[in-house]
């Protein structure tokens, strides 16, 4: 199945008391690499940021002022995700995000209707019990570079989410779009080797080992009662 990670900016916390979208960064994933077919659009939330939540994403009420609104974005953005496995960290915060902004459309459905959800912060939470599982805890413990990421943002967040997600789901060492020849799995190289023409190694031991091993072996035998011969 084809994989996209989503993340989204909002201008507050809470879907339900009225909160909106301000901006959508999904990636694609196909045979655990990333294709570089990414989707990323801004959007004007028809109502203005909490203040509190600038600091942490950047965007301001005049920079999305003339950014289309989602219902501009609605056909492209369902092309995009349907079929798909959506996988978000802390899916809930998302989806009701989404599914707010298709209710007040009147779409009739919902993001689970319309692809397979994936939370990966309760895979990080089954991984790694007890231990902080934030996506910012997740880079540091999986070693993805995040030094680009001075603020949030929903491309960025999304792309440094798909690195860790191969990471804690396969052990995955490269991400990486095609242009970069990005992604190669540990334990899964489609590189094969010719074992009838290996040659076997003999190691002679030098006079001096090999009397330190008969001393071992007279200690060891005597300490065992039995007489080895290794």
């Amino acid at each position: 199945m084809r994989q996209v990670i989503l993340d989204t900016e909002t201008t507050g916390i809470s879907a339900e008391s009225g909160h909106r979208i301000v901006e959508i960064g999904v990636v694609e994933i196909i045979d655990r690499k990333l294709t570089g077919n990414d989707y990323q659009t801004y959007l004007n939330p028809d109502r203005k940021i909490d203040p509190a939540t600038i600091p942490i994403h950047g965007i301001t009420d005049d920079f999305v002022s003339d950014k289309p609104k989602f219902s501009e974005v609605l056909t492209e953005f369902i092309d995009y995700i349907e079929g798909a496995e959506v996988i978000m960290h802390n899916a809930p915060f998302d989806s009701s995000f989404i599914n707010k902004e298709l209710e007040l459309l009147g779409y009739k459905d919902r993001l689970q209707d319309l692809c397979q959800i994936t939370d990966s912060l309760t895979i990080a939470r089954e991984k790694h019990p007890g231990q902080r599982n934030s996506l910012d805890a997740l880079i540091n413990r999986y070693e993805v570079d995040g030094t680009s990421r001075d603020l949030h943002g929903a491309l960025i967040d999304a792309k440094l989410l798909a690195r860790v997600y191969l990471l804690m789901t396969g052990g995955q060492v490269g991400f990486f779009s095609k242009e970069d020849e990005e992604s190669r799995d540990i334990g899964s190289s489609t590189e094969r080797f010719d074992y009838t023409k290996r040659k076997i190694i003999h190691i002679s031991s030098s006079t001096d080992q090999k009397e330190a091993h008969s001393t071992y072996i007279k200690k060891l035998s005597k300490a065992s009662n039995k007489k080895l011969k290794w």
